[in-house]
């Protein structure tokens, strides 16, 4: 360090200019390729990433099953568009509010823009899968015997006849009540499949720009999880737009307020520039997004920048008057401040880096080049402030700094100095009752942290009077739910061959005690060559019997059908009707948990389409009691116009199925429950057959992320504490000491969780992180304090004189560093983002805590140690060094 500051001084026109021109190389590095499509393929170009899925690593075992099961069961992701009409007694079901969403319907199935080099078209909604009113079948009785497929709604209806025949045409269908059909009856929902998360946030305003243009009483709300993380990925980039020049002009006032030089406290804030910029830019140019974490690096940057600047230039302020020389004065300012300035340079980057413990790549990144950005801003400080210190004429230091002959009178003048004098003298006179009061918060701190509940979600990262806020509330009052999660069930059982099937039927068949029955083996493999497929075998094989059974009574044939079809292909597991039953009763428990709105399956198509064949009869409404039964309800089915969604809820070889569930709540907690509530329920009601159950979907990848994010970051925290405190006993050469330098951060991060557990604030991924950040920031008071301790000890040999001391120029820097760093983070309030907020909230006020911390509770724990901390040897006094390499 003191070679560093030794070039700056001697080539300060270098050092002057080299953070500018860094900074330069830097932006044309990022600027360039994010608007030039050639140059992107050479260089990185600046990237929004918001998408939860990448909060894991690719090779994530919860990720790659997710999107697998994507993939098997065509899952797309969803915005959801609800339309209210409070005006019309009928709700939406008039002739003006179908046609509405019938237009928007039919304008939602052909977004698309052109791409960036303008070579093809950019395909937004999946439209073939879009469910509206008039996307979806409505089934119902055909001729005896069969079902008939019809548009719900195959145009917007004109008499008022036609409308509310399509609110009654929807409740009939099990699929569509309460998803399509709002539980009330007076609303619908718009399920738009999109071809990627990312495009969310443009879809929905392409969406609006046409909502807005309808007239009438219509609501429109568009809500859903991939809309909350595309606008959050937006809104987040034009706060950090804000808040970033805010928090520069809050900081440029306090510098001013403090030193009253405005050439001087330039400086500092052009090193904080400096570093955001490079930090940013080699995050961009090493290939990583711009992610909700990594947007929060120039808020974190821009303060912690400034703290070693404002050592210099305190200690500058004060000692220029003995000097009188400004080459003289940096020199011994850098002399006094390097050991310090380097050890919180150190412990803060360790603080951030230490996140590299949490196993979530965006965290990792986050971390990363904060420390960097630390680091960096060190070097600048040491090297850009001294040589911009040199180059400024002597004349404009005439007046600066406090000179020592009237330094008694500005003491009794200046309110800040008096505050802090008296702030030691009285940690000193009552040590005990502040130890006694640091206990008692300390064990109220510890209650409240037991209080903590670990929970996140998305939407509630939006402030409640937020559209997102006010879409999902609305639309989760009044649909069975926005939040989608997928239970995918599998059977581990291989599918039968045909062959197989077909020699097993025909030993089963011979074996058999009605001779009627017997009697079907002998033509049995002159049908099998017939038929493709055992489906089609057991069809055939219950005409012959209808056949020869002529001239038997009708009970009599349908009792040996019945015994036919029992020997009916079991090997496809999702068409056996135990297997459904039992998924039947799952979704009946799932509706009893209060977690779920409704539950859709292979089991409503079933059940619908079996009603219908039988004149639609609610007793119908049932499970048939054959497989061979349950695969006609599923053949008769694709004859639909969507045949499609059957592969939603199973696979061609009904080994794999999908219970697709509708979430009122897209919290954490409620989702864990949800999955020990499945769980139990499988062990407690084993399945007919053997069954493995595993989730996937949005909330699902949302709880494993933040499951991994709260164990890590109690990894991150407790491996940094135990760097730090190895750092400290390096710095003091003294174990004591060291355990000195570590009790504000400690006290403070107990506080931070004490209040959270008080505030009944949900332990969510901001918050988690920030336990691991204020070690790194929290410590530095503590470093200055002590370390300024320690020196001016030697020179007074007493505590008493040298407690005075230290609520100087150390003390008022400290303060300055604790008012800098508190109002830094304010801005962060202003934010419409929750995240950004609690950021704000927390971390400025825990900061300011630890420095008031660091001020009233170490000198009161010197002033009861001074006999271990501090050695008298005759007449003279010297810091204990047992240890210490001179």
């Amino acid at each position: 360090m003191s070679v560093l500051s030794e070039r700056a001084v001697k080539s300060p026109k270098l050092f002057v200019w080299l953070p500018a021109l860094l900074s330069m190389l830097v932006i044309l590095m990022v600027v360039i390729p994010t608007v030039s499509p050639i140059v992107a393929k050479y260089l990185h170009p600046l990237t929004i990433d918001v998408d939860p899925e990448n909060m894991l690593f690719e090779d994530d075992p919860e990720r790659v099953f997710h999107r697998q099961q994507k993939q098997v069961f065509d899952i797309n992701d969803l915005i959801i568009v609800g339309v209210v009409n409070k005006q019309d007694e009928n709700g939406v079901f008039n002739i003006d509010s179908l046609s509405n969403i019938y237009d928007l319907t039919e304008f939602a199935k052909n977004i698309q823009w052109p791409s960036k080099d303008d070579a093809q078209t950019v395909e937004g909604v999946i439209a073939v899968d879009l469910i509206s009113p008039s996307t979806v079948d409505n089934i119902s009785q055909g001729d005896p015997g069969t079902v008939k497929f019809d548009w719900l709604m195959s145009a917007a209806p004109t008499t008022d006849e036609e409308a509310l025949a399509v609110r009654e045409k929807a409740r009939n269908q099990p699929l569509l009540n309460g998803s399509l059909l709002s539980e009330d009856g007076q609303a619908l929902a718009l399920y738009i499949p999109i071809t990627s998360k990312t495009i969310s946030y443009r879809i929905t305003s392409i969406l609006q720009e046409r909502i807005d243009s309808y007239a009438g009483d219509d609501e429109f709300y568009i809500s859903g999880l991939p809309v909350a993380q595309d606008t959050f990925g937006v809104e987040m980039f034009i706060q950090m737009g804000i808040t970033t020049p805010i928090a520069m002009t809050l900081i440029f006032l306090l510098l001013w307020y403090f030193f009253g030089n405005v050439r001087l406290i330039i400086s500092p804030l052009l090193v904080a520039m400096a570093s955001v910029t490079l930090t940013i830019g080699l995050l961009v140019i090493s290939g990583n997004n711009i992610h909700i974490m990594s947007s929060m690096i120039p808020i974190f940057i821009m303060p912690i920048a400034i703290l070693d600047a404002i050592h210099i230039l305190s200690e500058f302020y004060d000692k220029y008057p003995d000097f009188k020389d400004r080459k003289k004065t940096i020199k011994h300012v850098m002399r006094e401040l390097s050991k310090p300035m380097l050890f919180t340079t150190i412990t803060t980057a360790v603080g951030f880096f230490s996140l590299n413990l949490t196993p979530l790549p965006p965290i990792q990144v986050f971390g990363t080049f904060i420390g960097l950005g630390v680091i960096i801003a060190w070097f600048f400080t040491i090297t850009f402030i001294p040589a911009y210190i040199l180059l400024m004429p002597e004349s404009n230091f005439s007046d600066f700094g406090i000179k020592k002959e009237v330094a008694q009178e500005d003491k009794k003048i200046n309110l800040f100095a008096r505050v802090l004098g008296a702030t030691g003298a009285w940690s000193h006179r009552h040590a005990k009752a502040v130890l006694i009061i640091t206990t008692l918060i300390l064990g109220g701190s510890i209650y409240g942290a037991s209080k903590i509940e670990a929970n996140d979600n998305i939407v509630k990262w939006f402030e409640e009077g937020h559209k997102i806020r006010i879409a999902d509330k609305a639309l989760n009052e009044m649909f069975a739910g926005t939040y989608m999660s997928y239970l995918s069930l599998r059977s581990d059982e291989t599918e039968q061959s045909y062959e197989d099937f077909v020699s097993e039927t025909e030993v089963k068949l011979s074996n058999h005690d009605s001779s009627m029955l017997g009697s079907l083996a002998e033509g049995i493999n002159e049908l099998a060559l017939q038929a493709q497929t055992s489906e089609q075998l057991m069809n055939l094989l219950v005409e012959k019997l209808e056949l020869q059974t002529e001239d038997e009574s009708l009970d009599d044939y349908l009792a040996l059908e019945k015994e036919l079809l029992i020997l009916g292909p079991m090997s496809q597991v999702f068409k056996d009707p135990q297997v459904l039953n039992y998924i039947a009763g799952l979704q009946s428990y799932l509706l009893e948990t209060g977690y779920v709105g409704k539950s859709n399956s292979v089991v409503e198509i079933v059940k619908t389409v079996h009603r219908e064949l039988f004149s639609g009869d609610e007793n119908e409404y049932r499970i048939p009691a054959t497989a061979t039964a349950v695969a006609q309800t599923l053949i008769t089915f694709q004859n639909s116009h969507r045949p499609h969604d059957l592969w939603r809820f199973v696979t061609p070889d009904y080994l794999q199925a999908n219970v697709w569930l509708q979430l009122k709540s897209g919290d954490n907690q409620d989702m864990i429950k949800l999955e020990s509530a499945v769980a139990d329920y499988f062990v407690n009601n084993p399945a007919p057959r053997e069954l493995q159950h595993q989730w996937f979907g949005l909330n699902h990848i949302n709880v494993t992320w933040q499951e991994q994010i709260v164990i890590g970051m109690a990894t991150a925290l407790a491996g940094s504490f135990v760097v730090v405190l190895l750092m400290m006993v390096f710095l003091f050469r003294s174990l004591l000491w060291a355990l000195l330098a570590m009790i504000p951060l400690s006290f403070s991060i107990a506080v931070l969780y004490g209040i959270i557990g008080f505030m009944g604030k949900d332990y969510d991924a901001p918050i988690a992180i920030l336990s691991a950040l204020i070690l790194g920031l929290t410590v530095d008071y503590a470093i200055h304090f002590l370390s300024r301790t320690r020196v001016l000890y030697k020179e007074f040999q007493n505590w008493p004189d040298t407690i005075v001391a230290v609520y100087g120029e150390p003390a008022r820097a400290i303060s300055r560093n604790v008012i800098i760093m508190g109002v830094g983070f304010l801005p962060l309030l202003l934010a419409p983002l929750v995240p950004y907020k609690d950021v704000g909230m927390f971390i400025s006020s825990i900061l300011v805590f630890a420095g008031v911390a660091t001020l009233i509770i170490l000198p009161a724990l010197i002033s009861l140690l001074q006999g271990f901390l501090f050695k008298t040897e005759g007449n003279e006094t010297e810091i204990n060094l047992k240890t210490e390499v001179n």
